[in-house]
């Protein structure tokens, strides 16, 4: 099996974990299935499968924006035919420490948006908090329904060397890429239609339904059919598509702010018949965009006086308001601490060794190992304002270094975590390629529940660490097996 054309050049990376090839150079048993498939399959029929992919992402309008390319609007989110695969042992693991690692991070969100007591017992230090620019004092003391603040959450997992899964990052207030997670397995269903069940893979599909289960036990109203809505910033923002199709799949109206009003502290949609009172808001507008009465004045993509109804109880919003006071690459550092004060128990899932530049001794030793070291902003995303010492040049560092020393708290670092590899056809081989995989979990009055699978990102350019599309990155199929 080793010796199939596939495979002439594929490499392992040294001191990387390899999600097909084991230590000994054996085929994982979770991938021989799917090995044993590709074996059988000429060249000529794969390169067939990588093209119908792509003109059924174009023809689907499966694209993403990218708004520094002169490219245009749009690109097609690149895809790779290999399914990434997960031992249902593995999933076991990673499930129970997202839900452990959600649990605890709306008790913080209700704790510091009330009581404080996790900052006057010293756990989270209070300057980290109020230097937090998505730390919102409006929402101070706002009963939040059922004390759910993250509805939707996707967690970023790395595998380092070892093959120990780390989170990289909380996506806590308008995480993105669920619909590409659909999408592909769509896609893949049409290219390997037999292999899904022959390897017991979970399905991913009831996501769509989960959602709107958990949006209609929102409603303010306790009426039959409650009105939501999925509140867009419009066609130009990067994940309009995604924004789309949940609205079709959970059959909810698609708006902008313009489609909707506030009058006596209450949500209205415009209709062709009326106003419509709204019930629940998926909203996908970020918080300084949301009020334009309250936050940003010049914004047109929300709806003056929503914070209000929200205030008064008269309308859902999911995910709640500043969430981002939970996501802060800052705040992560501490999540392990609330793990342990909130619930005394021992964090399932690690956090990377993160520093904080604006503790001077941390800043020294990370400035003294730069090269090692990837340097993020607190409240950057995207990919953007990175610095990957590893691959970046003396006057780089050097200019990074005079960023950092102008305001520190807005910067942390990470050792350069060496990503697991998975992989991936290109040009009638398969090569290894890093990957992450962010799976998304739905929080409801009824609990935590976690999709069997998620959104494999891939570094699609040899050698590469960063895995988000906008920096050309590409996806896969993550397959859950029973």
């Amino acid at each position: 099996m080793h010796h199939s054309a596939y495979f002439s050049d594929y490499n392992p990376a040294p001191n990387t974990w390899d999600e097909m090839f084991g230590t000994d150079a054996q085929i994982r048993g979770h991938y021989e299935k799917v090995i044993e498939y590709l074996t059988r399959e000429s060249i000529d029929e794969l390169n067939k499968k990588e093209d119908l992919a792509k003109r059924l992402f174009m023809s689907q309008g499966i694209t993403f924006t990218v708004y520094n390319s002169g490219e245009g609007i749009e690109k097609i989110f690149p895809f790779d035919i290999i399914p990434r695969i997960i031992t249902g042992q593995e999933w076991a693991f990673v499930e129970k420490g997202i839900k452990q690692r959600l649990h605890v991070l709306n008790l913080f969100l209700k704790d510091v948006y009330s009581n404080q007591f996790i900052i006057k017992d010293g756990i989270v230090p209070a300057d980290i908090i109020y230097s937090c620019p998505h730390f919102l004092r409006e929402m101070h003391n706002v009963k939040v329904p059922y004390d759910v603040y993250v509805h939707i959450a996707g967690i970023d997992l790395i595998r380092d060397y070892d093959g120990t899964f780390y989170v990289l990052e909380d996506n806590l207030r308008t995480p993105s890429g669920v619909s590409y997670m659909l999408e592909n397995r769509e896609i893949t269903k049409r290219l390997f239609p037999d292999l899904l069940p022959q390897c017991g893979v979970r399905s991913v599909t009831e996501y769509p339904n989960i959602l709107y289960r958990n949006l209609l036990s929102l409603s303010p109203r306790q009426i039959p059919h409650p009105t939501i809505v999925l509140l867009s910033p419009g066609i130009y923002n990067s994940a309009y598509f995604e924004h789309t199709t949940l609205a079709r799949l959970m059959g909810v109206e698609l708006v902008e702010g313009r489609d909707l009003v506030v009058a006596n502290h209450k949500v209205y949609m415009k209709t062709t018949t009326g106003l419509q009172q709204v019930d629940v808001i998926y909203r996908r507008v970020d918080d300084e965009f949301l009020d334009p009465l309250v936050f940003n004045p010049s914004s047109v993509l929300g709806v003056a006086g929503i914070l209000g109804a929200y205030r008064k109880g008269n309308v859902a919003i999911v995910n709640a308001i500043g969430n981002g006071v939970a996501d802060d690459k800052a705040i992560y550092t501490y999540v392990p601490d609330m793990i342990r004060y909130y619930l005394n128990e021992e964090p399932i899932l690690k956090n990377v060794p993160t520093y904080q530049l604006g503790n001077p001794e941390e800043a020294e030793y990370v400035f003294g190992n730069l090269n090692k070291m990837v340097v993020k902003r607190t409240n950057g995303s995207g990919g953007y304002g990175m610095l990957m010492g590893h691959a970046a040049t003396q006057q780089e560092m050097d200019d990074y270094k005079a960023e950092i020393i102008k305001n520190p708290r807005d910067f942390i670092a990470q050792p350069t975590i060496s990503l697991s590899a998975a992989p991936c056809y290109m040009q009638g081989k398969l090569t290894p390629r890093r990957i992450d995989l962010r799976p998304y979990a739905l929080c409801g009055p009824d609990g935590i529940e976690i999709v069997p699978g998620g959104l494999t990102r891939v570094a699609l350019r040899e050698g590469s660490l960063v895995v988000n599309s906008s920096q050309g990155g590409g996806s896969k199929d993550t397959w859950v097996l029973v």
